[in-house]
C-alpha cells in the first residue's frame, strides 16, 4: 500500500546494520555447485518447496536438492507494510490473466495481474503475511471429494507441528502451538481503524474471535508471519535453520523447463536452465513439484503431463492424459468501497514512510511499518446466500487502513493496473483525505478457470483464465457481501470519525441508482482485484476420478511414477481463507508420508474462556437501515 523505495538509498548503510542484529537478515543459503544425482529433488522453493526441504533432509540418509528459479529476499521484501511494493519486481514472475468477459471492466485490457514469488520462500515473501487456515468443513468436504485423509482432524496437527505462537493471549488456548518454525503473531502497533472494526463487526452481529478459532464467523485483528515486526517468510523460517545439513543443496536461478521419463514413465530427472547453460539432474527416489498453481500444471503440461488433446496441439509427447490445469480457483474481492475520515490515523505513505517510523521499525521491530500490507482487519460474515445455522461463512471482509489513494497513485493503482479513467474519475479526487477501505473476498467461488501452455517454449508465459463472475450466483453474494461491508464502514465506530463512502462515481455504472443492487454489481464487475490466491490446478482426487491429478497421498495419477506436486494447486477447493498457511500444512503433511509417518488426528478441547452459546450472524436489520439512510440522502442531494 506503500512505497518506501524512495527513501532506501540513503538509509540502506543503517538499515543493513540494524537488520543483522535484529533479525539476522544476512544468511546466504544457495550454492553454486552441484550432485548429478539426488535420493529427491524438489522443483520449487516456495512456501511448500521450502518446508519439504526442511523436513526431508532431517534424513541424513537421503540427499535432497532444491531448485528454485529465483533468489533470495531482500531487507526490502521484509518490510511488511512494502508488500505492494514488491510486485512487477524481478521476484515476481509478474503474470496477467487473459482478458475477462464479466469482470475487470475497469482494469487495463481487463486484465487482472497476478503477482506470484519467484525467490526463495516463493509468495511466501510477496503475500500480505495473514496467517488463516480456514474452515473446518473445507477439509471435511475434501474429503467427500475424494481426498480421503484430509479431513479437518487429519491436517489439524500439521498446522500445529509449524506454528510458533508468539502472542501468550492465543498460544495457549487449545488451538495454536509454539515451538514450530514458522512464527505467527500479531502487529504490535494497531491503528484507530483497526480497533473500530473489531467494535463495528459486533454492531452488524458478529463478535471479537480468534480467526484460527473454534468459531469462525467474527472479527479480529489478525495474526501474521512476522517475526520480531519483520515478515518471516519460509525461507527465513524453513530454509534458514537447515542451511548447514551437508544433505541438503539449494540452488538458485534454476529454470526448471522438463521433467524426464523412462520407458516406464518413472520420473527420473529434472531438466533446468541456469545462467544460459541447460543441465540435467537426476533422482533416485522422487520428483516432486512445488511450482505453485500457475508453473505447477505448465512444467507438467510442458513435461507431456496434460491434457491430450493439448498437448498434442503443440507437438508435446504425451505421457499421461490428465486434466491439469483445469480447475482454477481464486478468491477476488471489488474495490470500491472506500470510507473518508476526519481523523489522522490512516496508513498514508507521506505520513507512514518517515526517518523516524523507519528507524523505529529497524532498531525495534514497531510503527506502522509493521502493518501487514496495510491489512489491519479479518471479518467473517454470512450472506443470505449461505447456510445461517452453520458455522462457515461466505465471505472475509479484508479492512485496509488506506486504500489505493494512500500513496499518492504511485504504487496500487500501477500494480492493480487501474485504468486511467478509473483513476482519475473515482480516485484522484481523494487523494488529500484520510481514508480506508471494505474489501469483501468472495471466499468459495462457483466460477472456474483454466490455465493452458501458449506454447511448447517454457519461456512463455502460461495462458491464465479465471474466468471471474462466470457463474451467476458469484455475483448476487458479492453484492450482499458489499451491503454488509457498507453497514460495517457506516457502524457507529466509524461514524465517531466521521466515515463517509467515497461519493465519485464509476464509469460505466452511472446508469444505475447509486449503491443500489445494480450499482453494486457493475461495480464488482468493473474492479475485480485478485486476493492473489490462485488454487486447484492440479487436483486432489481418488485415483478412480478422472478430474483428478494427484491422489491423497500427491502422487501422479495416469500410470505415472516417482512424481509428486506439492502446493496449492492441489487442493481440489478453494479453502475459507487465506492460502498461505495451508499450502505449509500441505508440505508438512506431504513430508510424513514420504517418511512413512503420520501424525494421529487432533480434536482440539475447548476451554471454557472461548466457549461461545450462539455463532455469528449477519443483523440484516442493521445493513437495511444504513443502505436505506444512504438511498435517502442520495435523494435529497438530488433534490
Amino acid at each position: 500500500m506503500v512505497d518506501i523505495t524512495p527513501v532506501l538509498p540513503a538509509l540502506l548503510p543503517l538499515a543493513t546494520l540494524l537488520w543483522i542484529r535484529a533479525a539476522d537478515h544476512s544468511v546466504s543459503i544457495s550454492r553454486n555447485n552441484w550432485d548429478s544425482e539426488y535420493d529427491y529433488i524438489i522443483v520449487g522453493g516456495g512456501s511448500a518447496g521450502a518446508v519439504l526441504a526442511n523436513r526431508l533432509s532431517e534424513n541424513p540418509a537421503w540427499r535432497i536438492l532444491l531448485l528454485e528459479a529465483g533468489g533470495s529476499e531482500s531487507v526490502l521484501s521484509d518490510i511488511p507494510i512494502a508488500a505492494a511494493t514488491l510486485q512487477m519486481t524481478p521476484i515476481d514472475w509478474a503474470y496477467q490473466t487473459e482478458p475477462q468477459e464479466a469482470s475487470c471492466f475497469g482494469l487495463i485490457n481487463r486484465r487482472s495481474r497476478w503477482p506470484r514469488g519467484r525467490v526463495l520462500g516463493g509468495s511466501s515473501v510477496l503475500n500480505y503475511m495473514l496467517y488463516i487456515r480456514g474452515n473446518r468443513r473445507d477439509y471435511d468436504n475434501w474429503v467427500r471429494m475424494g481426498a480421503f485423509g484430509w479431513s479437518w482432524d487429519d491436517v489439524f496437527p500439521y498446522f500445529l507441528k509449524s506454528e510458533d505462537n508468539r502472542d501468550p493471549s492465543l498460544a495457549y488456548n487449545g488451538w495454536h502451538s509454539t515451538g514450530g518454525y514458522l512464527t505467527v503473531s500479531t502487529p504490535p502497533d494497531a491503528t484507530p481503524i483497526a480497533t473500530s472494526f473489531v467494535e463495528a463487526g459486533k454492531f452488524v452481529g458478529y463478535p471479537n474471535i480468534d480467526l484460527n478459532g473454534p468459531l469462525q464467523a467474527g472479527f479480529a485483528i489478525p495474526q501474521g508471519t512476522i517475526r520480531r515486526g519483520a515478515r518471516c517468510s519460509t525461507a527465513k523460517a524453513f530454509l534458514r535453520p537447515c542451511r548447514k545439513r551437508p544433505n541438503l543443496h539449494v540452488l538458485t536461478f534454476a529454470y526448471a523447463t522438463r521433467i524426464l521419463f523412462n520407458d516406464h514413465k518413472k520420473a527420473i530427472g529434472v531438466q533446468f536452465d541456469r545462467f544460459s547453460l541447460t543441465h540435467v539432474v537426476y533422482a533416485r527416489r522422487e520428483i516432486i513439484v512445488s511450482g505453485g498453481s500457475i508453473n505447477s500444471p505448465q512444467l507438467l503440461m510442458l513435461s507431456g503431463i496434460g491434457p491430450a488433446h493439448h498437448l498434442a496441439s503443440l507437438g508435446i509427447p504425451v505421457v499421461a492424459d490428465l486434466p491439469v490445469g483445469d480447475n482454477l480457483q481464486d478468491h477476488i474481492y471489488p474495490g470500491g468501497l472506500h470510507f473518508t475520515i476526519n481523523a489522522k490515523v490512516s496508513l498514508i505513505q507521506r505520513r507512514v514512510v518517515t526517518l523516524p517510523n523507519i528507524l523505529t521499525y529497524f532498531a525495534s521491530g514497531r510503527g506502522p511499518l509493521t502493518a501487514l500490507g496495510g491489512v489491519e482487519g479479518l471479518g467473517y460474515i454470512k450472506t443470505k446466500y449461505t447456510n445461517f445455522s452453520d458455522d462457515h461463512p461466505d465471505f472475509e471482509i479484508h479492512l485496509l487502513s488506506g486504500g489505493p489513494t494512500s500513496d499518492d497513485g504511485q504504487t496500487f493503482r500501477r500494480v492493480q493496473g487501474l485504468t486511467r479513467e478509473l483513476w482519475e474519475e473515482v480516485y484522484r479526487p481523494y487523494i488529500p483525505y484520510d481514508t480506508f477501505s471494505m474489501y469483501p473476498v468472495l471466499l468459495r467461488p462457483k466460477s472456474r478457470g483454466y490455465v493452458r501452455l501458449r506454447s511448447a517454449n517454457p519461456y512463455d508465459p502460461p495462458i491464465i483464465d479465471p474466468r471471474y463472475f462466470t457463474h451467476p450466483d458469484d455475483i448476487l453474494a458479492m453484492v450482499d457481501a458489499m451491503k454488509i461491508s457498507i453497514a460495517v464502514g457506516l457502524a457507529p465506530a466509524y461514524r465517531a470519525m466521521d466515515s463517509r463512502l467515497f461519493e465519485t462515481v464509476f464509469p460505466g455504472c452511472e446508469i444505475y441508482h447509486m449503491w443500489s443492487d445494480e450499482y453494486l454489481a457493475c461495480l464488482a464487475r468493473t474492479y475485480t482485484a485478485t486476493i492473489y490466491h490462485p488454487v486447484g490446478t492440479c487436483r486432489m482426487g481418488a485415483p478412480w476420478d478422472k478430474t483428478s491429478v494427484v491422489d491423497p497421498y500427491l502422487r501422479v495419477l495416469g500410470g505415472v511414477s516417482g512424481l509428486r506436486v506439492a502446493d496449492g494447486s492441489v487442493m481440489p477447493q478453494i479453502i475459507s481463507g487465506n492460502t498461505n498457511a495451508p499450502i505449509i500444512m500441505i508440505a508438512e503433511r506431504l513430508s510424513d508420508f514420504i517418511k512413512g509417518r503420520k501424525l494421529p488426528p487432533i480434536k482440539p478441547h475447548l476451554p471454557g474462556s472461548l466457549k461461545r452459546t450462539g455463532i455469528g450472524l449477519t443483523n440484516y436489520n442493521h445493513v437495511e437501515n444504513i443502505l436505506s439512510d444512504l438511498s435517502r440522502n442520495i435523494v435529497n442531494k438530488a433534490k
